[in-house]
């Protein structure tokens, strides 16, 4: 496998950890960088090719467990000090989170495959997300009453995994509705975003692992190295993004990512349709 061929996995890593967890739609980007330039599956065929993007997308959770590590030991009753205390977030409001988008996922997973991955259906997702995310904006702030994520009610955890719902749309970006979601229930941003990353952990390692093992054979020989470098590139830019976006949220809030999806979506439809 030739230096231009790896240089691809790399811009690939790249895209998807800069974008997996950001509210912009990582879809919308791989359509652009993937699949209208890069064209992965010219040199590793379309199934190889996909499976590559979801090798990626690991690095980019192990990214999210790194960054929550303290926190996953706390919900998985590991730490000593936290065991049994009230008022922290607990498994269970994970769980109620991931519960209707995990049970949509399964009922509608080859419809959505077949019907949803194209790059018109993206860029509705991204429009309509964004309009979704300006409206959490400008009536969430007037609500808002939970300040950290431990402030987050097990109704709250339901009605943010309801709106997470929105995200099986490809291009509707599973942070840009979660986090949305949450704020218009008066979460703070960073307390939504918080939640948003936790929920990421074990829905999206759930799917990329029922995925992997469905697609082994395309692990050869040849193949790995690209899959390699990917991998690790997609984990030290996540790594980078989330903690960068952490820090940001609560500053810059969502309108400035909501016009950004819409900007990309009209360099889509504009340059590329």
């Amino acid at each position: 496998m030739d230096f231009m061929t790896l240089l691809k996995a790399v811009i690939l890593g790249i895209v998807e950890g800069l974008t997996e967890f950001a509210p912009v739609s990582s879809t919308g980007h791989m359509i652009i960088v993937d699949d209208m330039w890069l064209q992965s599956q010219e040199f590793l065929g379309k199934y190889a090719a996909n499976t590559f993007k979801i090798v990626i997308q690991l690095g980019s959770i192990l990214a999210v467990v790194f960054v929550f590590r303290n926190r996953f030991i706390d919900l998985l009753g590991l730490n000593k000090e936290t065991r049994g205390q009230g008022g922290r977030l607990r498994l269970t409001h994970v769980i109620i989170g991931l519960l209707p988008a995990g049970l949509l996922g399964v009922l509608f997973e080859d419809y959505i495959d077949e019907h949803l991955f194209s790059t018109e259906t993206v860029l509705i997702g991204l429009v309509v997300g964004a309009f979704l995310m300006i409206a959490a904006d400008l009536i969430g702030g007037r609500k808002r009453k939970v300040e950290t994520v431990d402030q987050i009610t097990y109704g709250q955890a339901l009605s943010v995994g309801l709106i997470q719902c929105l995200s099986l749309w490809p291009g509707f970006s599973r942070s840009g509705s979660t986090i949305s979601g949450g704020v218009l229930l008066g979460m703070s941003h960073r307390a939504a975003a918080d939640f948003t990353f936790i929920m990421a952990v074990p829905i999206m390692f759930g799917a990329s692992f029922l995925s992997l093992l469905k697609n082994w054979q395309y692990f050869t020989i040849e193949a790995m190295p690209f899959f390699v470098i990917g991998f690790i590139s997609a984990f030290v830019f996540a790594l980078i993004s989330i903690k960068f976006f952490l820090k940001l949220i609560n500053r810059v809030k969502l309108i400035p990512f909501a016009i950004y999806r819409i900007v990309l979506a009209a360099v889509i439809y504009f340059f590329f349709l």
